[in-house]
């Protein structure tokens, strides 16, 4: 796994060629790809590692021609801590020095949840690294609910209080899944099993918790200039339908596509119709 100085820490990424080659661009200058091929940047959401995207969506896009950039966001090991706090737009701009450290750029940008905050904010700090990007399960703005979630979070990480991985687990497949998952048994012993194993240590996304709380960011998204497609998914409880649907209307041109039958990791949970939405844009 590679890592770039950027913006003062090692960051953490991996890159795949279009035949799925790991690495294949480490240090190779990108710029002029073009065309079908043109790179695309992947951005994990709160407390993701890269490697999320690994199973389903490098593939699908590696399948469509394009060379995939994933990284690990500022306070994901193994990218470098950051012990003075940072911010969203820190973040934007550790995406952006990547993007210029391998010469990618113009490029795709793909982000979820925090990750679509993170791409929403260098659509606007710097478009001239960005054709095109698909935000999932993001918003313009946090709402009432996304607020305490967040302040909960921050709570449990800060008292020290570590939960057994069963319980973890089955309060990560409530508020991640769907009801369609969750009354199927087989599907659901699976995905338990799947989160008690990655369950990450609230202290090591302890940085991370709260970028999420975001001031009404609608207006300053109508200067958004690049094509972007929005992914809602409808039985998401924590970035619900109606603030995807709303930021989608703040973004000229936006196109918005909604999933059915998936919560918010639906990228994970219904990956098939996830990625023939996100290929069939991005190769636009």
């Amino acid at each position: 796994m590679p890592i770039a100085r950027i913006n003062g820490i090692d960051l953490s990424y991996d890159t795949y060629d279009a035949h799925g080659t790991k690495d294949a661009y480490d240090g190779y200058d990108m710029r002029g790809s073009g065309g079908p091929g043109e790179p695309v940047v992947m951005i994990a959401g709160t407390g993701g590692p890269g490697r999320v995207w690994r199973t389903h969506q490098v593939p699908a896009l590696r399948a469509a021609g394009h060379r995939v950039i994933t990284l690990d966001n500022r306070g994901i090991p193994p990218t470098g801590p950051s012990p003075g706090g940072f911010t969203l737009a820190d973040m934007a701009a550790d995406v952006a020095g990547l993007i210029e450290h391998l010469g990618a750029g113009p490029c795709r940008v793909v982000g979820h949840s925090l990750g679509g905050l993170i791409a929403q904010e260098l659509l606007l700090a710097r478009p001239e690294l960005v054709s095109r990007a698909v935000l999932m399960a993001s918003c313009g703005r946090a709402d009432a609910l996304i607020t305490a979630m967040s302040a909960a979070d921050i709570e449990l990480a800060d008292s020290g209080v570590k939960l057994p991985p069963a319980v973890s687990a089955y309060r990560h497949a409530l508020q991640n899944l769907s009801p369609r998952t969750l009354n199927d048994e087989d599907r659901l012993r699976d995905w338990l099993g799947i989160f008690e194993l990655s369950a990450p240590d609230p202290s090591t996304v302890r940085a991370q918790l709260g970028l999420e709380v975001v001031p009404n960011r609608l207006p300053h998204y109508r200067r958004i200039t690049r094509p972007c497609l929005v992914i809602g998914f409808q039985d998401d409880l924590v970035v619900r339908p109606h603030l995807t649907r709303e930021l989608a209307a703040a973004i000229p041109g936006a196109a918005y596509t909604e999933i059915p039958g998936c919560g918010h990791y639906g990228y994970l949970e219904r990956p098939d119709a996830v990625n023939e939405a996100v290929v069939g844009f991005l190769g636009g």
